[in-house]
Protein backbone atom coordinates (compact mmCIF):
# COMPACT_ATOMS: atom_id res chain seq x y z
CA UNK A 1 0.00 0.00 0.00
CA UNK A 2 1.01 3.61 -0.45
CA UNK A 3 1.48 6.70 1.25
CA UNK A 4 -1.58 8.66 1.78
CA UNK A 5 -0.45 12.16 1.85
CA UNK A 6 -2.94 15.64 2.90
CA UNK A 7 -4.34 17.86 -0.04
CA UNK A 8 -2.17 20.29 1.31
CA UNK A 9 1.22 18.36 0.15
CA UNK A 10 -0.24 17.39 -3.42
CA UNK A 11 -1.79 21.02 -4.03
CA UNK A 12 1.52 22.73 -3.16
CA UNK A 13 3.20 19.92 -5.41
CA UNK A 14 1.58 19.86 -8.03
CA UNK A 15 1.67 23.57 -8.12
CA UNK A 16 5.49 23.48 -7.97
CA UNK A 17 5.80 21.11 -10.75
CA UNK A 18 3.57 23.40 -13.21
CA UNK A 19 5.04 26.46 -12.41
CA UNK A 20 8.57 25.12 -12.90
CA UNK A 21 8.46 21.69 -14.85
CA UNK A 22 12.28 22.37 -15.98
CA UNK A 23 13.33 22.70 -11.96
CA UNK A 24 12.61 19.68 -11.28
CA UNK A 25 13.78 15.58 -11.99
CA UNK A 26 12.99 12.33 -10.64
CA UNK A 27 15.59 12.14 -7.83
CA UNK A 28 14.60 12.80 -4.70
CA UNK A 29 17.84 14.65 -3.67
CA UNK A 30 17.72 17.28 -6.18
CA UNK A 31 13.96 17.78 -5.55
CA UNK A 32 14.13 18.28 -1.97
CA UNK A 33 16.90 21.44 -2.39
CA UNK A 34 14.58 22.88 -5.31
CA UNK A 35 11.64 22.69 -2.87
CA UNK A 36 13.44 24.77 -0.39
CA UNK A 37 14.92 27.28 -2.42
CA UNK A 38 11.01 28.16 -4.30
CA UNK A 39 9.02 28.17 -0.91
CA UNK A 40 8.93 29.05 2.20
CA UNK A 41 8.17 25.64 4.18
CA UNK A 42 9.26 25.80 7.55
CA UNK A 43 10.21 22.08 8.82
CA UNK A 44 12.42 19.87 7.31
CA UNK A 45 9.50 17.43 7.40
CA UNK A 46 7.14 19.13 5.13
CA UNK A 47 9.51 19.88 2.91
CA UNK A 48 10.51 16.19 2.47
CA UNK A 49 6.97 15.25 1.90
CA UNK A 50 6.60 18.09 -0.70
CA UNK A 51 9.97 16.91 -2.26
CA UNK A 52 8.86 12.92 -2.36
CA UNK A 53 5.28 13.54 -3.61
CA UNK A 54 7.13 15.70 -6.18
CA UNK A 55 9.33 12.96 -7.00
CA UNK A 56 6.68 10.45 -7.10
CA UNK A 57 4.58 12.76 -9.59
CA UNK A 58 7.11 13.52 -12.02
CA UNK A 59 7.84 9.50 -12.38
CA UNK A 60 3.99 8.92 -12.96
CA UNK A 61 3.80 11.98 -14.98
CA UNK A 62 5.37 12.72 -18.34
CA UNK A 63 5.99 16.39 -19.11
Amino acid sequence: MGNIRPTYIKRVAIELVERYPEQFTDDFQHNKIMVDKLTDVSTKVMRNRIAGYVTCYRKNVVY
